[in-house]
């Protein structure tokens, strides 16, 4: 049996509930441990998209070449000059977590419908201009007496305060 323990200090994502508010964008230099390289034929394009309806800014640019995006800590996307991108989103998807507000926001800002999961969050699924496939996802409150919660209670995961 694997053994867990609680780490959220780590994270910038808030605990789930309806108070739950959004780190503001984090604008450090650091080194990334991970992140999404996304071909682009518009860079311009891509940067007013990713903006203006999924609520990334623009850290820094090499014209024509690269432009790096973030919203959170550690939600890095770098939009890289390309001949084409592909005529549909691959299989795989990207994820960034979000606060509930911010799921609705996303989903009216291009167009389409937040589902709630098995595992206790609501998504919002985005087929960018360049075809990739993002996710935003956020926790929801976690009612104790939920089928989520013996869910996660049945693999050895006890919500946080629990």
């Amino acid at each position: 049996m694997a053994e867990f323990f609680n780490a959220f200090e780590m994270s910038p994502v808030p605990p789930p509930g309806p108070d739950a508010v959004a780190p503001e964008p984090f604008r450090g230099i650091y080194g990334m441990p991970a992140f999404v390289t996304i071909p682009s034929d518009d860079l311009p394009g891509s940067v007013a998209f990713w903006t203006r309806r999924l609520g990334f800014f623009e850290l820094f640019s090499v014209p024509g070449t690269l432009v790096h995006l973030r919203r959170w800590a550690f939600q890095d996307v770098l939009l890289v000059a390309a001949d084409g991108v592909p005529a549909q989103a691959p299989a795989i998807t990207c994820n960034f977590a979000c606060v509930l507000p911010q799921v609705d926001e996303i989903a009216e800002a291009v167009g389409a419908r937040p589902k709630d999961t098995p595992w206790n969050t609501r998504d919002v699924e985005v087929i960018t201009p360049e075809r990739a496939r993002i996710v935003f996802t956020a926790a929801r409150p976690l009612d104790p007496a939920s089928q989520e919660a013996r869910n996660l209670a049945a693999i050895g995961i006890s919500p946080p305060g629990a």
